[in-house]
């Protein structure tokens, strides 16, 4: 095994120039690092068991709870790869940002028997876009942390264009990198001059300002939204552009950096997809209690690194329209807290789905979705457990891997789960959307598409993927028994899904007037307050398994 350990590590090293190399031997915990990292680092040797636990001891104390609990992952065989960004003690005792990537490898029958990847220092050069010559991601989070330790209030402002693929299309890639250039020149034109402006993934760029107010920088960026959208020069042709703006205040510095990142790409993107462009500031739509709501999301963050601590779930019926008995249940978060009490997921889950670690609290609740309904599915054959799935964690390589190994975890049959997908799934390519659809299917476990209506692409979904059930929003029903309006729509909606043969749950039944309405239809059951309200599993257990109590 030591002489596999050596030929994998010696390939690896070949494809991986400019990265420090490690490949651990996962049975014995026996590891193999690159000598530059040995003496760039300043670990013990070349060859070390237990190199995960040495390692962690290297890591900024801020950044080691996510680095313990991947690794602890990869060795327990839940998880196949390993993605993280963090800082990393040098020899000089100094700290250098580091991103570390890692891939599990498995025998024939599925164990895990190597773990290896690289680990890149972002020097002074990696801090640098190449295209632009702006400072880039890695210098943003390095700057954000010297003014935390200085405790000086500042701004971010991120700011990118939309469409951008139709421009490498019609133009060519280096037609579109002239555009990211020229793009990035007028930004530094309007905005060099208060605070340090970086370029950040994709299209978007980011400033950070200590000198000015928000109110100062949105009228610049009003200003750069009507110029880009008169034309930008480039190569002598004209290109129309259309952008996006988000804005965080930051005068809390108890926060993470990714609690400010993960805030400040929620702004933007609520900007792209409900403002047209308009700038949108976090703290606007949240009142007085801005700041204690961000204080809130850092928390909660923390909370998942922390296994997930102060998460539990609470519990809601279907009902099966013509027994009016459950047939399934959806698992719900919940976060509960002695300083905030309980808070819906509603509060934290939009913003939480821009951070990296919201995988980890998805992984979490299926595994305890799936662990609490066995005693359901063990006495009710067909009863089916719901649980909602983030286009965040369908987007991960990992996440079909992880859904089996929670099967087999629990024993757990596949046709007794549903995955429930929001229209916000259509933020993935349709191809890989296409492929997850197909292997979901393969390993038996069921689909339905939530909140339908909602969003302006819902036919084109059902249209292009196969679901199982089509919930109905409580939008469209809470109003049916008096409005004929309501009642065309779900009839329209009922025949539609009939037409793609998926059944129809229709979520938001809160009363008998609403129930005997849709009666009318061809509706196969009902979610809502009427029956139960999100209840405990200890509640749930009792209500509709009283000869388990």
């Amino acid at each position: 095994m030591s002489s596999m350990l050596d030929t994998l590590f010696e390939a690896l090293s070949v494809i991986s120039e400019g990265s420090h190399i490690y490949l651990c031997d996962l049975k014995r915990d026996y590891s193999r690092w690159s000598k530059n990292a040995i003496q760039y680092f300043g670990l013990p040797g070349e060859y070390m068991h237990n190199a995960g636990d040495i390692w962690s001891q290297h890591i900024h104390p801020d950044d080691r709870g996510e680095y313990t609990r991947s690794i602890a992952a990869i060795f327990s065989g839940s998880a196949d790869s390993h993605d993280l960004m963090y800082r990393a003690r040098i020899r000089d005792g100094s700290y250098v940002m580091c991103s570390c990537k890692g891939v599990v490898i498995r025998d024939e029958a599925g164990i895990p028997i190597f773990f290896g990847g690289t680990i890149r220092n972002h020097t002074v050069l990696s801090y640098t876009d190449a295209i632009t010559g702006l400072r880039s991601l890695y210098g943003l989070m390095e700057d954000i942390g010297v003014m935390k330790s200085r405790e000086m209030p500042y701004t971010i402002i991120m700011i990118g264009m939309n469409h951008f693929s139709t421009i490498n299309d019609n133009y060519g890639f280096s037609f579109g990198n002239d555009t990211l250039s020229c793009f990035g020149k007028l930004l530094e034109d309007r905005l060099g001059n208060y605070g340090k402006l970086y370029k950040m993934d994709g299209t978007k760029y980011a400033l950070l300002s200590w000198a000015v107010s928000a109110e100062e920088i949105a009228d610049v960026y009003a200003k750069i939204k009507k110029e880009a959208a008169h034309g930008l020069c480039v190569d002598g042709e004209k290109i129309i552009l259309s952008v996006n703006g988000g804005l965080v205040y930051v005068d809390d510095f108890n926060l993470s950096r990714d609690t400010i990142l993960s805030c400040l790409k929620y702004t933007y993107y609520q900007s792209k997809k409900f403002k047209t462009g308009e700038l949108e500031i976090f703290s606007d739509h949240l009142g007085d209690g801005g700041r204690r709501y961000i204080e809130m999301l850092n928390i909660i963050r923390n909370s998942v690194v922390n296994d997930c601590s102060g998460f539990f779930l609470c519990y809601q019926p279907i009902i099966d329209a013509g027994s009016e008995g459950a047939k399934g249940m959806e698992a719900l978060i919940r976060w509960r807290n002695h300083d905030f009490g309980v808070v819906p997921p509603g509060k934290f889950i939009p913003i939480l789905e821009q951070d990296p670690i919201f995988p980890e609290l998805g992984s979490w609740i299926l595994r305890r979705a799936v662990s609490d309904s066995m005693k359901f599915v063990e006495r009710y054959p067909d009863f089916l457990i719901h649980v909602n799935i983030s286009y965040a964690q369908l987007e991960r390589r990992e996440f079909i891997p992880e859904l089996k190994n929670i099967l087999d975890e629990f024993s757990f049959p596949p046709e007794n789960l549903c995955i429930e997908l929001t229209e916000r799934c259509r933020l993935l390519d349709m191809g890989l959307l296409k492929r997850l659809f197909r292997d979901l299917r393969e390993i038996g476990v069921k689909i339905a598409l939530d909140d339908f209506g909602t969003g302006f692409s819902s036919i084109g979904i059902i249209r292009e993927l196969e679901f199982d059930s089509i919930k109905v929003d409580r939008e469209f029903v809470k109003n049916i028994d008096v409005s004929t309006t309501d009642q065309k729509t779900v009839h329209f909606i009922s025949n539609l899904a009939d037409t793609f043969q998926a059944e129809v749950c229709v979520e938001g039944v809160e009363n008998d007037r609403i129930r005997r309405v849709l009666g009318n239809y061809e509706v196969k059951s009902f979610q809502g307050n009427y029956y139960s309200e999100p209840i405990t599993l200890e509640e749930f257990t009792k209500k509709y398994l009283p000869d388990d109590n």
